[in-house]
């Protein structure tokens, strides 16, 4: 369990206020801070916009089922909205903050420099940031074993993942903390290391430029190749991640596929190493017991069923499970 207890989130656009819900949510009391200096006056404005924009926000949740009608005031209750001047007295309380601001790197260095005066040596800092390397941001504060990168998905009250990203600095105690902290609220947190678009932002760019070439190149129209995502891409790598499905099919597939294509459609399309290195060293997926991963001593069998169970249980609940029989009841 984290020994996480007081957090604080800078920054109360869009994604400050979907963080801060997702805590209040999961029953934390967290302050969203205004990352910007405002006159009292200006800043009770903008403190009742805030509060007025959870509330829809919480409304709409009620409205989908998530949350009660009821729960909104309670939930709405564990978010205090802060005027920056008034957060100081908060901020070196905290375990864990995270910065929210917009993606200017002077309006980053600005807040950064600020919070390196009032919160704690051993509070974690964590930038929600998806164009700044955790490099670069530790740079921009004093003590950078304890700065990682926080990527939440949009809407973040509702995705489960958020992508953290360590540098060599960070440390390990601190990347274990926030990883339990965000798990014991429900969320599910992967690491990956300091490299330009994460994990899902650097796989989605590739994903969504495809589709608009595709679109471009007239192959077929943008409602088909939404459909034939939701319905076929979608919901198998829902199941089976990326790199899992390569075992389950075979990277040697995989490998003869992307000759093709990269003939056809361009180097985009080229062989990365690793799956000619694993064609050549009989790791091709599950048929020779290892590949992504190790299969030894797993019970392949058992493994298929399971996953062909969730596809199934996947299929039904999106209202596309097949029909039995529809052909002699056609005829």
């Amino acid at each position: 369990m984290s020994n996480i207890q007081h957090t604080a989130v800078v920054g109360a656009g869009r994604m400050g206020k979907a963080i801060a819900i997702a805590f209040a949510y999961a029953g934390l009391q967290v302050k969203l801070i205004d990352a910007k200096e405002r006159s009292c006056e200006d800043f009770v404005q903008y403190q009742q916009q805030v509060e007025q924009d959870i509330t829809q926000e919480l409304l709409l949740l009620s409205q989908i089922q998530l949350i009660q009608t009821a729960q909104i005031s309670s939930i709405q209750a564990n978010i205090e909205v802060l005027s920056k001047s008034t957060s100081i007295q908060y901020l070196n309380q905290c375990d864990l903050v995270l910065e929210g601001v917009p993606e200017k790197i002077q309006v980053k260095q600005d807040i950064f420099t600020w919070l390196d005066q009032h919160v704690a040596s051993d509070c974690i800092v964590a930038s929600t940031t998806s164009t700044f390397l955790v490099t670069d941001i530790a740079k921009m504060l004093s003590h950078p074993e304890r700065v990682v990168n926080a990527h939440w998905l949009n809407p973040a009250y509702l995705m489960p993942l958020v992508e953290l990203s360590r540098s060599e600095q960070t440390s390990d105690k601190n990347v274990l903390a926030l990883k339990s902290f965000l798990t014991s609220i429900g969320k599910v947190a992967v690491v990956c290391n300091a490299k330009a678009g994460y994990i899902v932002p650097r796989i989605q760019a590739l994903a969504m430029n495809e589709a608009a070439r595709m679109v471009e190149e007239g192959v077929a129209s943008a409602e088909d190749i939404d459909i034939a995502i939701r319905t076929g891409f979608g919901l198998r790598f829902s199941v089976l991640g990326l790199l899992e499905f390569i075992d389950w099919g075979g990277g040697d597939i995989l490998y003869y596929a992307s000759q093709y294509l990269e003939r056809e459609l361009g180097e985009r399309y080229s062989t990365p190493d690793i799956i000619k290195e694993n064609m050549q060293n009989g790791r091709n997926g599950l048929r020779e017991q290892q590949g992504f991963y190790q299969y030894e001593g797993v019970d392949i069998p058992a493994y298929k069923k399971q996953v062909l169970q969730t596809f199934l249980n996947r299929i039904e609940t999106s209202g596309l499970k097949p029909k039995l029989n529809i052909v002699s009841s056609i005829v």
